[in-house]
């Protein structure tokens, strides 16, 4: 099957289009025909040896966690789901190797849920990681309640943007650092959007002279340093992006594969809670380009990667289905 890998940590030039090894399904897995795949910034930080302390490579590599498709085969104690079920998920395991920027993924159904009915594939495989961070750091770590006044950073982004409707449906008062050019996008999602940067602790002590009830931080360095003098007595912090967090009393979040969360994420999107801004999307074989622009760290939304399968047929004639072992 075709797919993008590495076999050594580097840049975007690294990463190669071409035949990856087939996918075994195990027993508690199914194969998923991949539609569409998201790319996030822990991928190309992976790629690029940052989370070796933590997570083996196995080269060759295959990126990505994200991923939207259909089922075509369930591994053998698998009862969740059956042949054609559409399907999103965040399938990360504890080491790097078996990604979802290829033709098929072999995803373990404790990273799975139904796809949203009314969401596109593209729109879909953007879901999984950013909609279980935000839920997961809302809900559980920050616990937000109805009536508190919650700070997101970077809230036209890809996490941000999830978390500023998440927490608008919890009943709380958003203020969303973005820039300038993405305010209005962030006031479309029920935020109020603020200028990140120098005068940012006064811009938002204009909003909220007491100051904030939470504080979900996705940049860490300074704009960290800010929210916890932004904290309202009792207040509480947390970072996805920044382990300093703990020096001032915060929560360093990593998010987790959750079936249950993602599937009451399904269920949100098919409400009309959340939905998916993708500012772009490009062919299997363009993932470098893709990756490229995530990291310029400039993203709407998100930006998602699709297997054209027409196309695909066209050119080799249908892939066959990887079999099971």
């Amino acid at each position: 099957m075709k797919g993008i890998s590495y076999s050594r940590y580097g840049g975007p030039e690294v990463l190669e289009y071409g035949e990856v090894r087939d996918p075994k399904i195990g027993p508690d897995a199914v194969l998923v025909k991949v539609c569409a795949a998201a790319v996030n910034p822990v991928d190309w930080k992976c790629r690029e040896g940052y989370l070796d302390g933590m997570l083996d490579a196995v080269f060759p590599v295959v990126i990505g966690w994200d991923v939207s498709g259909v089922v075509v085969q369930p591994g053998v104690s698998v009862t969740e789901f059956a042949v054609g079920d559409e399907v999103i998920g965040y399938v990360r395991e504890d080491f790097l190797s078996r990604g979802t920027f290829a033709e098929y993924v072999a995803a373990p159904v404790r990273t799975l849920a139904r796809k949203p009915r009314n969401l596109s594939f593209a729109e879909a495989a953007g879901l999984p990681l950013v909609g279980l961070t935000a839920y997961q750091v809302l809900f559980k770590a920050l616990k937000v309640r109805r009536g508190e006044t919650v700070l997101i950073h970077a809230a036209a982004g890809g996490v941000g943007s999830i978390a500023v409707q998440l927490a608008r449906h919890l009943g709380a008062r958003v203020i969303g650092t973005a820039s300038e050019g993405n305010h209005d996008f962030v006031r479309a999602l029920g935020g109020e959007p603020v200028t990140y940067g120098e005068g940012l602790v006064e811009r938002v002590r204009g909003l909220a002279p007491e100051g904030v009830d939470a504080v979900f931080d996705t940049v860490g360095g300074e704009a960290l340093k800010d929210s916890a003098v932004l904290l309202a007595p009792e207040g509480r912090l947390a970072s996805i992006a920044d382990g300093e967090v703990v020096g001032y009393g915060g929560m360093y979040c990593w998010v987790r594969p959750d079936a249950e969360d993602l599937g009451r994420l399904t269920e949100l999107a098919e409400q009309g809670v959340v939905s998916v801004h993708v500012s772009q999307t490009f062919p299997l074989e363009r993932a470098a380009d893709a990756y490229r622009l995530n990291q310029e760290g400039r993203t709407r939304g998100k930006i998602v990667v699709t297997v054209d399968w027409e196309a695909e047929a066209e050119s080799e004639g249908e892939p066959e289905t990887p079999d099971a072992p």
